[in-house]
């Protein structure tokens, strides 16, 4: 991903990639100790990946394996949510993105990882079967 976190430096610079999606965390996708929901926060990763997904597949596509999701810090009501979904590789119909999510304090400028992973994706035909990936210029 591009400009990564120099964890050790406690450096907090977002990529500076083009946001895949950037939302607000809200009271209703929280858990019951109050802080926000991972299963959201995972939804809104592969939603992210996806986006990534529908265009380099020209079309149609589905998750098929989500790995190594490492969820480093909590987020809050009222962060701001940024996700970064980067092209890793492709294959012949599937394809690795890597996703990032940082976390914005409603009332702040300091920014922080909070979750990072891995998504695999096959692109599908209007059938439901998987089809080659056009290529990339």
């Amino acid at each position: 991903m591009v400009n990564r976190v120099d964890e050790q430096a406690g450096n907090s610079e977002m990529p500076q990639a083009e946001p895949a999606i950037r939302t607000i965390a809200m009271p209703a996708d929280t858990n019951p100790a109050g802080d926000i929901f991972g299963g959201w926060l995972m939804a809104q990763m592969d939603l992210a990946a996806g986006n990534t997904a529908a265009r380099v597949a020209r079309g149609r596509s589905a998750t098929i394996a989500v790995d190594g999701i490492q969820f480093l810090k909590p987020v809050y009501v009222g962060d701001e949510v940024t996700l970064f979904a980067e092209l890793q590789s492709v294959g012949r119909t599937s394809m690795t993105i890597e996703v990032q999510a940082w976390r914005r304090p409603r009332d702040g400028d300091t920014c922080e990882k909070v979750t990072e992973a891995m998504f695999t994706f096959v692109a599908l035909d209007e059938t439901g079967r998987p089809r080659p990936i056009p290529q990339i210029d």
